[in-house]
């Protein structure tokens, strides 16, 4: 039998070889989909998760984190296999493009981010124009996060960090994200006993994760402390990391398009990790169908999405496509999805259609 780890290594290497390509079917999706999930429920070994936390305290002790905070909050951190199921069966890891942001950007969440528009308007109004970060832009990351914050997540952030900083697949990253949050308990700036969110140990009505919250919560209100899940922090916090992340209001995030396949296929972007083959966007008038009927700006820099591509079987290679701007791949900051930028940007125009 196959130690937790070592299964981890296998079921990793079968994952970067599934990104570079494409499976062929929907059975073999499945079944791929299985292999990613089955090693959390059975091979999970607790005697190395504890070693693991053991030598985890050690390093955040010796990065000068008080050896009283690291044992006080590290005592009770649970390896928690459904976060390793979640973080496997990802919605834009398998939806295609149009399901995804259907479900996000319907008549019902647009009515009830109007509701809490209706609600916080001064506040959201005062963070809109002191943070210069459109208030429809906010209403659609809370909205598409946490559904205005019905859905802030149950799960232990301490337990799910530890979980995927254990995990092999992103485990610098969720370590340092789990150092981070321990600085913030120890400096008070996050009362350790209210941290539950998101499988992924994201936290508050925006879904901040540790780091985010170390570079970009403000304590609006000047009450002592960052209440994320409070409308006066969150609205705010969240408009100050879009501000500082660089978004320029009133411009645009996309451009549904439809190309012609004479386009250069190094042009077609898949992959939300890096943004490639910028051009103006006049350079791309040539490779779409019937540019003069969309509401192009000859000058802004873009590039050119096909987020189904290389996640969907058997998907167009060319369609669904999109012209990206500047703004959008401020989104991608935000999360690095093509699909969760698309919808955000989506959502957002909703919005403004009806405030």
């Amino acid at each position: 039998q196959y130690s937790y780890r070592l299964f981890q290594i296998l079921v990793n290497s079968l994952y970067l070889w599934y990104s570079k390509k494409m499976l062929k079917n929907l059975i073999t999706v499945k079944f791929f989909i299985f292999l990613m999930v089955l090693p959390s429920s059975l091979f999970a070994d607790n005697s190395e998760f504890n070693l693991w936390i053991d030598n985890f305290k050690k390093k955040a002790i010796s990065s000068g984190i008080s050896k009283n905070v690291v044992n006080e909050v590290m005592s009770n951190a649970k390896f928690l296999p459904k976060v390793i199921e979640y973080d496997r069966y990802q919605p834009e890891f398998y939806e295609d493009t149009y399901t995804y942001i259907k479900k996000r950007t319907n008549t019902k969440k647009v009515k009830r981010g109007l509701a809490l528009y209706k609600k916080e308007k001064d506040l959201i109004d005062q963070v809109d124009k002191k943070f210069s970060v459109e208030k429809e832009l906010l209403l659609a990351l809370m909205g598409i996060e946490t559904n205005f914050g019905k859905y802030l997540g149950k799960m232990d952030i301490i337990s799910s960090l530890a979980t995927l900083s254990f995990d092999t697949r992103r485990s610098e990253f969720f370590t340092d994200e789990l150092l981070i949050l321990l600085k913030l308990i120890e400096k008070g700036v996050i009362e350790k006993d209210i941290l539950f969110g998101s499988w992924a140990g994201a936290f508050g009505n925006f879904q901040f994760m540790p780091r985010t919250i170390k570079n970009y919560a403000i304590d609006y209100n000047n009450n002592q402390i960052i209440e994320l899940k409070n409308a006066e922090d969150s609205f705010a916090s969240a408009a100050n990391y879009l501000n500082k992340i660089g978004w320029e209001k009133n411009t645009p995030c996309y451009t549904k398009i439809e190309l012609n396949d004479n386009i250069p296929k190094k042009y077609l972007n898949s992959s939300a990790r890096e943004i490639k083959n910028k051009k103006k966007v006049k350079f791309f008038k040539k490779f779409i169908k019937n540019p003069e009927k969309l509401s192009l700006n000859n000058n802004l820099v873009s590039a050119v999405i096909t987020p189904d591509k290389d996640i969907i079987p058997g998907s167009n290679t060319y369609a669904p496509a999109y012209l990206i701007y500047s703004n959008y791949e401020k989104i991608l900051n935000w999360n690095r999805s093509l699909r969760f930028a698309l919808a955000v940007c989506t959502l957002k125009d909703n919005f403004k259609n009806e405030l």
